[in-house]
């Protein structure tokens, strides 16, 4: 007698689960270009800062912590095949036991407006530009601000709200937690992605540092340098006189230098 007949599912290993993951995710392409799996380069579930820092932020939350992990290895053997991030919403397909896959939905919502001035003001004259945002190259001190518990830029769960197609009882489902740990994998290939979600401008926290450098600018440009030497200061080191206009030399005066010098050759 199997397990099975005892009421306890039927064992299946990670390569059946790959395989049944792959022969589905061909026969939705087939239907639907669109479709976009999660796709993991290596073994890692992310590999970029931004990717990470999604993912570390779930696993800080008591509320997460115990049930988000049960969608690791639906990641790693390619059960999410489709994920879409758009402003303050996540959908996604996730394969489970049965033939047909789970829909996902995930809402999120946007950062709060005081909560965005606040993270924007600490921005200000520490981000060079948009792409070292992107790569994650920015100081420590952002980085601690960016992702700290509650006030930081990732979602505290208050703030998630998901549903699943599944039957399953739990507040937090497998299929689910995938799909959370889908968008910390989404944001490897597509940082910019994460701002979308959150519903904020990314160059909002660049923006100000741009306007800090113009009037750095242009109040060095109305202040002389010492590397500009003035006529006076010009007329001192050589013992010369500069005249304010010099007298124009006519066309007249050229030729006849020209002509004394033929005639001098001659």
């Amino acid at each position: 007698m199997s397990y099975y007949d005892y009421g306890f599912p039927r064992y299946v290993s990670v390569g059946e689960k790959k395989a049944k993951a792959a022969k589905k995710l061909a026969q939705l392409k087939k239907k639907n270009k669109d479709i976009n799996p999660i796709v993991l380069n290596g073994s890692k579930l992310t590999n970029t800062w931004w990717g990470k820092a999604w993912n570390k932020n779930l696993e800080a939350y008591a509320d997460y912590s115990n049930r988000i992990g049960r969608g690791r290895s639906y990641v790693r053997h390619g059960a999410v095949l489709d994920l879409k991030i758009q402003a303050g919403k996540v959908t996604a397909l996730v394969q489970g036991t049965e033939s047909r896959p789970y829909s996902v939905e995930i809402d999120i919502e946007s950062i709060p407006k005081t909560k965005w001035n606040k993270i924007k003001k600490a921005c200000q004259g520490k981000l060079a530009s948009v792409a070292k945002l992107i790569d994650g190259k920015f100081p420590k001190e952002l980085q601690e601000i960016f992702t700290e518990k509650g006030s930081g830029l990732f979602p505290k769960p208050s703030e998630i709200n998901f549903d699943c197609s599944c039957p399953d009882w739990a507040s937090m489902c497998k299929h689910v937690a995938a799909a959370l740990y889908g968008i910390g994998s989404r944001l490897d290939e597509n940082p910019s992605l994460f701002f979308i979600l959150r519903k904020v401008k990314i160059d909002d926290l660049v923006s100000e540092v741009a306007k800090d450098k113009s009037k750095s600018m242009l109040s060095k440009a109305k202040t002389k340098t010492s590397r500009v030497i003035d006529d006076s200061d010009v007329s001192k080191m050589f013992g010369i006189d500069i005249d304010e206009e010099a007298e124009p030399i006519s066309k007249k005066s050229v030729r006849r230098k020209t002509k004394g010098n033929k005639n001098k050759k001659k």
